[in-house]
């Protein structure tokens, strides 16, 4: 009769172990999902056109053909004609992560102050990718 009883504990204890395990295994996907949801409601208030100095400019819009939170970049961010292009990026919880040809970026928001650049220093609503590289909205 102990043996059973024992035997009985001992599927009880093993079957809850199975089923915490599956919950643990859930709950990151699940707190992914939110983080995702949450990073891009700041984000999708980006969508526009933002403008830099010496003709840089930045046109954000969401990419339809993906899921919410991802967005084309359309982008002059030097100069050099071959300094442009459009960017595949994505929301995260610090800004739009984006790769161009200069490597991975992240753009982000501050003010004109943190651009980097005395033209914009007095503008309070801009994005910034780098010292030196920010776009502003009056």
């Amino acid at each position: 009769m102990i043996k059973k009883a024992l035997a009985l504990s001992a599927m009880i204890l093993i079957s809850g172990c199975n089923d915490s395990d599956t919950t643990a295994s859930n709950a990151p996907a699940s707190s992914t999902s939110t983080e995702q949801s949450t990073s891009h409601k700041v984000t999708d208030q980006w969508v526009g056109s933002w403008i830099g100095v010496e003709g840089l400019v930045l046109e954000i819009s969401k990419d339809e053909s993906a899921d919410p939170g991802h967005y084309l970049l359309e982008m002059q961010y030097g100069l050099d004609a071959d300094q442009s292009g459009t960017f595949e990026g994505q929301a995260t919880d610090e800004g739009i992560r984006f790769s161009r040809d200069d490597g991975s970026q992240l753009l982000r928001a501050g003010d004109g102050e943190t651009t980097g650049l005395k033209w914009l220093a007095e503008k309070e609503d801009c994005l910034v990718v780098q010292p030196g590289e920010g776009y502003c909205r009056d």
